[in-house]
């Protein structure tokens, strides 16, 4: 699978740009702040449907104008595929293939498949688990469309129950069995999503620490864990058990939108104990291993995104990358950044075709 042309108008910084790539290595070489990661990131909207970097619409449209449109030609399996993505303002976002457009954006996840690498990932590290849970959950969902239909559908439930929390405590009422209905289908859904995050973790993990001692070259163990309360006992007991608490709260303070994936370093919290090398080869081995198993999961080969990594990596850990890409079977690349002398030397190790755009 590869992205043949693109096409954007009003997008952030872009009035109008076309671009046609090269089936293997793209590069955008120019200063900062002159639109290179917007590139990747329209990119990146066709695949997911939203930006990467700010996951409000309308905020992705030029400023002073009132839409954007992103089109996008791409080959898979051998036939062409049109992905057109558009946001007006005060209208629903639109995303149609061949023309047809989707009853639902989630049906769109995971047929084109992208995984991206950013400074922007360290937020995985320094945030909170909120951005871990989506990390594991956007995996999981590019190969797993019944896995992200039971995400949506429990937290649609979710609010509803905390909508209800909030309701008794502002009618000084509450009823038991209104409540419970609510209970059991979190209980359904939550349950499905816990056994597939830790089926996932079971297959990933052995994928993700063969990553890190291939990027770092280093001795030293790295592991993630799996933090659920749902380890301990079913979901709808752990409702049970915390209603008074959420009673006071007016929120749901128990379910698997509480999970959180433990980054370790030599047993330790990579966060306060990793050094920021090791974490940088973390962050790089988490993306190779997403790479990997969505490969895997999905029988087709993702494109990658690497936005600036060759200007906030040493050449150590850029060799190890290009050698990665090199013995590894990666399909198209998309390269941002501000050296065009640095980018030529090292995608010119890299032994396959490639164009550079010079912004």
């Amino acid at each position: 699978m590869f992205l043949k042309k693109l096409s954007l108008i009003n997008y952030k910084n872009f009035e109008s740009r076309e671009f046609e790539f090269d089936h293997k290595i793209n590069c955008f070489v120019g200063a900062n702040g002159i639109g290179k990661t917007n590139i990747l990131d329209a990119i990146y909207h066709l695949s997911f449907g939203k930006s990467y970097f700010n996951p409000v619409a309308t905020q992705n449209i030029k400023h002073g104008e009132e839409f954007f449109m992103i089109d996008g030609e791409f080959q898979k399996k051998g036939q062409n595929e049109k992905i057109v993505c558009s946001v007006k303002k005060g209208l629903k976002k639109i995303i149609k293939r061949n023309g047809k457009a989707y009853d639902k954006l989630s049906d769109h996840i995971g047929f084109l498949p992208l995984v991206i690498i950013s400074p922007a990932d360290r937020d995985l590290i320094l945030e909170g688990s909120d951005t871990r849970r989506k990390f594991m959950d956007g995996v999981i969902s590019q190969s797993d469309k019944q896995y992200l239909q039971d995400l949506i559908y429990y937290n649609k439930v979710l609010v509803q129950r905390n909508s209800l929390l909030k309701y008794f405590a502002a009618n000084r009422t509450f009823d038991q069995a209104n409540l419970s209905v609510y209970d059991e289908q979190l209980d359904q859904y939550g349950t499905e999503i816990f056994k597939k995050r830790k089926a996932f973790l079971e297959a990933f993990i052995p994928i993700f620490r063969e990553q890190y001692v291939a990027i770092s070259g280093g001795k030293e163990e790295v592991d993630l864990g799996y933090d659920s309360r749902l380890n301990e006992e079913g979901l709808l007991r752990l409702l049970e058990r915390h209603i008074e608490r959420d009673r006071a709260l007016q929120y749901s303070s128990v379910g698997i939108h509480k999970d959180d994936l433990n980054f370790e370093i030599a047993g330790h919290p990579i966060k306060k104990f990793g050094s920021q090398g090791q974490q940088k080869s973390f962050l790089i081995a988490l993306k190779f291993a997403q790479f990997q198993f969505i490969k895997e999961q999905a029988k087709t080969t993702p494109i990658l995104l690497l936005d600036d990594i060759f200007d906030k990596l040493d050449e150590h850990r850029v060799a190890h990358i290009v050698a990665l890409v090199n013995n590894q079977n990666f399909g198209q690349i998309f390269i941002s950044d501000t050296h065009v002398e640095r980018t030529e030397s090292v995608i010119k190790n890299i032994h396959q075709t490639y164009k550079i755009f010079k912004l």
